[in-house]
């Protein structure tokens, strides 16, 4: 007999989790990738619910610029141990000795689109055949054009005009050698689906989300945490406000909004009211309108 009481977030949770079943069912070495923010928490979460008794099939996967709020590594530890999962990381530092990724320089440098090179060989070193992502098609017009199962070339290369249909949930893994698929299992969700789910799954979340006092500088719109990695120039001054972030990443991009929001209910009401999407924070989105969908389209999540 049908159920008829499913909630819109168990609709969307019963999709997920038929998603990573089916990742797990149709690839041999499959990865979570693992950033610490709410979205691969929420991904997380998931797998755990979706093969309770037994483990997560999935190895969590960190691409690490080195440029992390310390908050995050320390809630990534803790949470990695909680679920008793196993932790690979690919440090974006590694790919810069070797010389297969080039360090940018000046005061807006950053390391997040090294990460794609990273997350390539993280990919080739550990033989992953498919790397489950949290992206989902409200964040941004790139991934808004994202299957589930998104095929990657044997260079990593996504092809957003040359995707497989998805009918009926039946989604096509199938690759030649070389080849790889990044899979977004929560690609129908919105922001607020993901901050409703984790007021309904009491999920503890990095403090980052949550307003505190920091010191900050606003370098090319966006409010940039002065930190190890991100130096005042002299045109620019330093003050502390109450801050929090909608998103979590390298440091150096990663843009923080004025809030006094200290708790998941007035988090999820100033969502609500927002007019700005939570990437319009992300400074690395606005070195072009196609910053992203060129990001993706060299290896990037």
């Amino acid at each position: 007999m049908k159920n008829y009481n499913l909630t819109h977030l168990d609709q969307l949770e019963a999709e997920a989790i038929f998603v990573l079943r089916e990742t797990a069912a149709q690839f041999e070495h499959p990865g979570l990738l693992f950033s610490g923010g709410k979205d691969s928490i929420v991904m997380a979460h998931l797998a755990y619910k979706a093969f309770y008794p037994s483990k997560s099939p999935f190895p969590l996967v960190h691409v690490d610029t080195g440029h992390n709020f310390p908050e995050t590594i320390e809630y990534r530890d803790r949470f990695v141990e909680k679920l008793g999962a196993k932790l690979i990381v690919g440090l974006v530092q590694d790919s810069i000795d070797r010389g297969t990724a080039v360090e940018e320089t000046g005061p807006n440098a950053s390391r997040n689109a090294l990460q794609s090179v990273t997350l390539l060989e993280t990919i080739e070193k550990e033989s992953l055949d498919a790397a489950l992502g949290g992206g989902r098609r409200d964040e941004e017009k790139a991934r808004a054009k994202e299957r589930f199962f998104s095929h990657r070339d044997a260079f990593g290369q996504w092809d957003p005009k040359n995707q497989r249909p998805e009918l009926w949930n039946l989604f096509n893994g199938r690759k030649n050698h070389g080849e790889h698929f990044r899979v977004f299992p929560l690609s129908n969700w919105t922001e607020m689906d993901v901050w409703q789910y984790l007021k309904k799954e009491e999920i503890e979340l990095p403090s980052l989300y949550f307003s505190h006092s920091r010191e900050i500088i606003e370098r090319n719109g966006s409010l940039l945490a002065v930190s190890d990695f991100v130096f005042p120039t002299e045109k620019e001054t330093p003050r502390t406000e109450t801050v929090r972030f909608r998103t979590i990443g390298d440091a150096t991009c990663t843009g923080a909004v004025l809030s006094t929001a200290s708790n998941l209910d007035e988090v999820i009401a100033e969502v609500a009211a927002s007019r700005v999407t939570e990437r319009g924070t992300r400074a690395d989105d606005r070195r072009s309108e196609s910053a992203m969908e060129d990001r993706k389209k060299q290896g990037y999540f």
